[in-house]
């Protein structure tokens, strides 16, 4: 009987942790306030929280005696707390860049089916029927604000160790220009129509080789001279721009691979997608260039944030038994120490409490320490990943007050389930045992 009632204590344990845990991830940072000053409030005010106190402050001052076996949690949980908020940083970072790249006042027109420009074909046929369709936007000339573009996967070294890499070159006409105002040239000049001439993306510039300005790189057997350089802000600063026609020509392209629009005000897009639909020649698709740039980086954000998540769960599992070692060992050398306190009449609760915050004290310290330590090495960090064209997206890492907050729920919860069986030991260790083993 007596072995039943133990088992059936552990078990309601590691299920009151279980819920714990999981109401403790969804929190947001302003309930944790509120529990905080619940916790201060308990401490102060109830009989049970200044024994919790007092017990806490003899565990927490002799914290220095024993830096070395506390270290060990500390550096456990930052190294979880840095790894896990850089890989989530590299996926908020990707995400941002797609997210900012287009707006719900442009369409993109692909080929029905088609999930992204590289494998999408519009005939240069369809494209006047694809200009004067109803709800697209006229200049001041009257002419529809459309352009046909090409999208051609190049090779360039990279800055980093010279390896090639994929980059995509875009072929474009003028109207693409007055399409992105964002893109705006900062060095240099833009290309000419009918000359081999590029304007190369500042992301690019900085991530790969032979992109400055005045010099040619090879593509499709044919030199390139690079003339400017633009900024952007979001994905098209990984590009290489050049006149479409010129790419055509040299890579033997028979058809365009998407149309970007700028859509009449209102309802223009509805009434797009309405004249697209109803012309029977034109089996196409049409997005807000907003959904689009954000449906491509839906996928390697979720994979980035599995990766994420599954490195440091492993991680997390180390540093927990880090704890519970490190705990253990604490408790087992205060155990005369405790059991004098519950023989002057000290109950289990506020012993419980008071390892439990000697140990979250130390998950905290290794959580801001691996908070700060992602922050100054990896916000603003600037990298590049295959996207969803087979070409390198440059981007930066984004640490932001979100991310943050992750990795510090994170290091509360190791430090939680880290500390939460040694305080139920020291708890529950008979008096007269515990002041025999003393």
């Amino acid at each position: 009987m007596k072995k039943i009632r133990k088992w059936a204590s552990n078990f309601g344990v590691l299920l009151a942790l279980a819920v714990g845990l999981a109401v403790w991830v969804m929190l947001p940072w302003w309930g944790a306030l509120a529990g905080v000053a619940l916790l201060v409030a308990w401490l102060l005010l109830a009989r049970r929280g200044r024994q919790t106190l007092a017990v806490a402050s003899v565990g927490i001052s002799s914290l220095p005696q024993r830096w070395g076996a506390s270290g060990v949690i500390i550096v456990g949980i930052a190294g979880v707390v840095g790894v896990l908020v850089a890989m989530l940083a590299m996926g908020a970072g990707f995400s941002a860049t797609l997210n900012s790249t287009g707006d719900e006042d442009t369409a993109i027109i692909l080929r029905g089916g088609a999930m992204a420009e590289t494998n999408s074909v519009i005939t240069r046929d369809q494209v006047p029927l694809i200009t004067g369709l109803d709800g697209i936007a006229t200049g001041q000339q009257g002419q529809p604000l459309a352009s046909p573009e090409l999208s051609q996967v190049v090779s360039l070294p990279t800055m980093a160790d010279g390896t090639d890499a994929n980059v995509q070159l875009r072929g474009v006409g003028a109207t693409a220009w007055e399409l992105r105002p964002q893109v705006e040239v900062v060095e240099g000049r833009r290309f000419n129509p009918g000359l081999r001439e590029l304007v190369v993306g500042n992301g690019a510039a900085q991530q790969f080789r032979g992109l400055r300005i005045g010099e040619a790189v090879r593509f499709g057997n044919q030199e390139w001279t690079v003339v400017g350089r633009f900024a952007s802000g979001d994905s098209h600063d990984s590009e290489l721009w050049a006149d479409a026609e010129v790419v055509a020509t040299t890579y033997d392209r028979q058809a365009y691979q998407s149309v970007t629009a700028r859509l009449e005000p209102g309802d223009g897009f509805d009434r797009l997608k309405a004249a697209l639909a109803a012309d029977p020649r034109l089996k196409l698709d049409v997005l807000t260039t907003a959904d689009y740039f954000r449906r491509q980086s839906e996928g390697l954000s979720r994979l980035i944030s599995l990766l994420g998540t599954v490195i440091g769960s492993i991680m997390a599992v180390g540093a927990v038994f880090g704890a519970l070692n490190t705990m253990y060992a604490a408790v087992a050398g205060r155990a005369r120490e405790v059991a004098t306190l519950r023989a002057l009449g000290f109950r289990g609760l506020p012993v419980v409490v008071a390892v439990m915050l000697e140990t979250m004290l130390l998950a905290l310290l290794g959580g801001l320490l691996g908070a700060a330590l992602a922050w100054l090495v990896f916000n603003g960090y600037t990298v590049s990943t295959l996207g969803s064209n087979f070409s390198q997206v440059v981007f930066q890492f984004r640490v932001g007050p979100e991310l943050l907050w992750t990795g510090l729920k994170w290091a509360l919860g190791i430090g939680l389930i880290g500390g939460l069986f040694p305080a139920l030991r020291a708890a529950r260790l008979p008096v007269t045992d515990a002041l025999r083993a003393g």
